[in-house]
């Protein structure tokens, strides 16, 4: 069974990949009324990591993005700069461009505003590096091809094609590709707004699993 270790998920340092994420963090913050070391210790980052994320010379892995939308109330196509149409309910194939982050690629599969956040991602093959998130909301995947490790608490499921997950995120969870060609899947998550539903992702003790 592996642990995970202590401290917040890897960055990559290729800025340009996400380019209006910088620049949005800082005003999302800012509009949220948070300090920098505030925000940072929800986030499980050091300030000095937070900075670095605001100022575009880090670039956060999905689960970071997923995580600081939640903290600041928004969704990933907001922190992105994105602005489909808010009622559209067709979400066309060809209208948002991959973003990859820390090995995790992924499209916007459903609108910006809604409760519900849904995407398709790669999911890249599970290593020690990975965090246990731990978050109020609900989390559904369905993989559409490769196999993927999901840890609920202190068990560890395998899921093949055509498999589904639907879980409370309050349940210390990672979700990892089985095999290293990685995994795909679709991804559907709650959108919480509240003070109650600001998530720590990697903030405190890590869980084992």
């Amino acid at each position: 069974m592996d642990h995970v270790p202590r401290g917040p998920a890897p960055e990559t340092a290729a800025p340009d990949l996400v380019p209006d994420v910088a620049p949005q963090l800082r005003a999302l913050r800012r509009r949220r009324g948070l300090t920098l070391e505030a925000a940072a210790q929800r986030a499980g980052l050091s300030p000095a990591h937070l900075s670095r994320l605001e100022t575009g010379n880090r670039q956060p892995s999905l689960p970071m993005l997923l995580a600081l939308a939640r903290i600041y109330g928004t969704t990933v196509a907001e922190l992105l700069g994105e602005t489909p149409p808010e009622r559209d309910p067709v979400i066309r194939a060809g209208r948002s461009e991959p973003v990859e982050a820390d090995g995790w690629v992924y499209r916007q599969a459903g609108g910006a505003g809604r409760a519900m956040q849904c995407l398709r991602v790669h999911v890249p093959y599970a290593t020690r590096a990975d965090i246990v998130r731990v978050h109020p909301g609900e989390e559904w995947l369905h993989v559409l091809d490769g196999q993927v490790r999901l840890a609920l608490g202190e068990t560890v499921h395998l899921l093949d094609p055509g498999d589904s997950a639907h879980f409370d995120s309050l349940t210390p969870h990672r979700i990892g590709a089985a095999g290293r060609a990685g995994a795909e899947v679709l991804f559907v998550h709650t959108l919480l707004q509240s003070p109650a539903a600001e998530l720590c992702l990697g903030g405190g003790a890590p869980h084992p699993v």
